[in-house]
């Protein structure tokens, strides 16, 4: 779907996993609102194209289709359909799939090692798998962009799974950094503190003022206040950063 006349050479292609809603969402609106090109990819069919269709209303070019990060060939098939979008090619890709809002919150004795093993796969194995997929159609100058979280830091009681799958995501963007800097490709990590998004109104009651008394800035963090810094990192004045992880929580963590 695109809604652009613009040839394909003349703006970047940026690639948002998990985009049906929430910061994804919000990433693909500011994407093309700085003039780009945005893939949307989700398993939500339905919110993905929602997103596009939002995308293109506001003057911006888009495709939307679905993948399941979990999956190879699901991947695969992703990175080679939005390269076709792109004339050949990504420019940038944020990893932001990931399960959140229906993680259970148990004692570590009593996490379902079922729901172990999905949060791991989606949160974890998922940015290996779709960075596997789109690197070979990045060159460089290309960008990507992880997300972990703030709560990496933290220790969130009875969340290990998720905590920790969000550690392993700051790991592995070292390891990424070191193996695609060679061709001249930057990766990077934010890790956002509390959020306000669909899944985290879902979370708790008090979410609109959760944590913000332990914040240098007492206010809720909004998805757009997340938005600046893939923007920067997935910018041409981050070019000589790769490796990094950026906190954006408000002052609450101070590493």
């Amino acid at each position: 779907m695109t809604s652009s006349s613009d040839s394909p050479t003349t703006r970047r292609t940026v690639l948002v996993t998990g985009a049906a809603g929430g910061l994804g969402r919000a990433f693909a609106l500011g994407f093309a609102a700085a003039g780009d090109r945005v893939a949307v990819a989700d398993r939500d069919t339905d919110g993905a194209a929602e997103t596009a269709r939002l995308v293109t209303e506001a003057g911006g070019e888009a495709w939307h289709g679905p993948v399941d990060v979990t999956d190879p060939a699901s991947t695969e098939r992703c990175a080679a359909g939005v390269a076709e979008f792109g004339g050949g090619r990504i420019d940038v890709l944020v990893n932001n799939a990931a399960v959140y809002g229906t993680v259970t919150r148990s004692p570590l004795e009593e996490i379902d090692p079922a729901e172990w093993d999905l949060v791991m796969a989606v949160n974890l194995k998922g940015p290996w798998l779709m960075t596997r997929a789109v690197s070979p159609h990045m060159g460089a100058g290309g960008r990507i962009v992880n997300l972990s979280s703030a709560t990496v830091y933290s220790g969130s009681e009875q969340w290990a799974h998720y905590v920790a799958s969000k550690g392993g995501v700051i790991a592995l963007t070292r390891v990424m950094a070191k193996e695609l800097g060679r061709r001249e490709i930057t990766v990077n990590a934010i890790a956002p503190g509390f959020t306000l998004t669909e899944a985290s109104r879902g979370l708790m009651d008090d979410a609109e003022s959760y944590g913000v008394d332990r914040g240098a800035l007492r206010r809720a963090s909004q998805p757009e206040d997340i938005v600046g810094a893939a923007m920067y990192l997935a910018g041409p004045d981050s070019g000589f950063v790769t490796g990094q992880t950026l906190v954006v929580d408000g002052g609450r963590q101070f590493i």
